[in-house]
């Protein structure tokens, strides 16, 4: 597990699923300033910064290219870097294709799993929330395909123009973009991250599990004693999680 301790004043931050890049530029664009100025505000108390993935809609890093755009939100994620701020990136079912531009270029570890951190005084399972526990089967096998080194590699050989456009494309179309059916609160015993967190629990406590992916701000109480947490989208809700060190709660980023 790993141990982050917390200085007296400070905080930190967890946010989820910004999608930049969809629906449009112009959209993207305007939601991309927004998180931006958020991280603006939030910077002089930040112990540590936790994004839990899809801050892109679309990310496929070849050898010596990467998808335009985004210079604001890298830029300012830089800074957090350069200034002695640990950020932590976990990759999502949209941006899992990050092979070590975020290591190299901003000194940014990229988790591909969950992972467990104490911060403080308290325990963290922490991840994106693709693909766990029960449910998710549509995804479980598309992730076996597109994580699949044969899969990356033919796909390496499509010229980035080409590739990236028929990305967005299809990512774009993504329901959780689009706005369906699935961006609603299914019940403790529907909502297959919080059957996966008590499953945990039968395994190891944890004061917290933080998850993005279902783009729906969740806490919900676990068993008494641990705490479930989605953190919701910059897309609708503009929701993050911040911890004092004595409690997580959810806010929403007031522009």
């Amino acid at each position: 597990m790993k141990d982050l301790q917390i200085p007296n004043g400070k905080k930190v931050y967890f946010a989820s699923d910004h999608h930049l890049g969809a629906p449009d530029h112009k959209t993207s664009l305007s939601r991309e300033k927004r998180f931006v100025a958020w991280l603006d505000s939030i910077k002089e108390e930040t112990a540590a910064l936790f994004l839990l993935g899809d801050l892109f809609d679309f990310w496929f890093e070849y050898k010596s290219v990467v998808p335009k755009g985004f210079t604001r939100t890298l830029g300012k994620l830089a800074e957090f870097s350069d200034s002695g701020i640990p950020v932590f990136y976990f990759v999502g079912n949209h941006d899992l294709w990050m092979h070590g531009y975020f290591e190299e270029e901003l000194q940014i570890p990229v988790f591909h799993t969950p992972q467990q951190f104490r911060l403080g005084n308290s325990s963290f399972f922490i991840g994106h929330g693709d693909g766990l526990g029960p449910g998710d089967l549509g995804f479980k096998r598309m992730k076996k395909v597109f994580t699949n080194p044969v899969a990356k590699w033919f796909y390496r050989w499509l010229h980035p123009d080409l590739g990236v456009r028929v990305a967005q494309y299809f990512s774009v179309k993504n329901k959780l973009i689009s706005g369906d059916e699935d961006i609603k609160f299914l019940g403790e015993d529907k909502e297959w991250l919080v059957q996966y967190a008590k499953r945990k629990l039968e395994e190891q406590h944890y004061d917290y599990f933080v998850f993005g992916h279902r783009h729906l701000p969740l806490q919900i109480d676990l068993n008494g004693k641990s705490t479930y947490v989605n953190l919701g989208d910059w897309i609708s809700y503009f929701t993050y999680a911040v911890y004092d060190g004595k409690e997580l709660l959810l806010e929403k980023y007031e522009a």
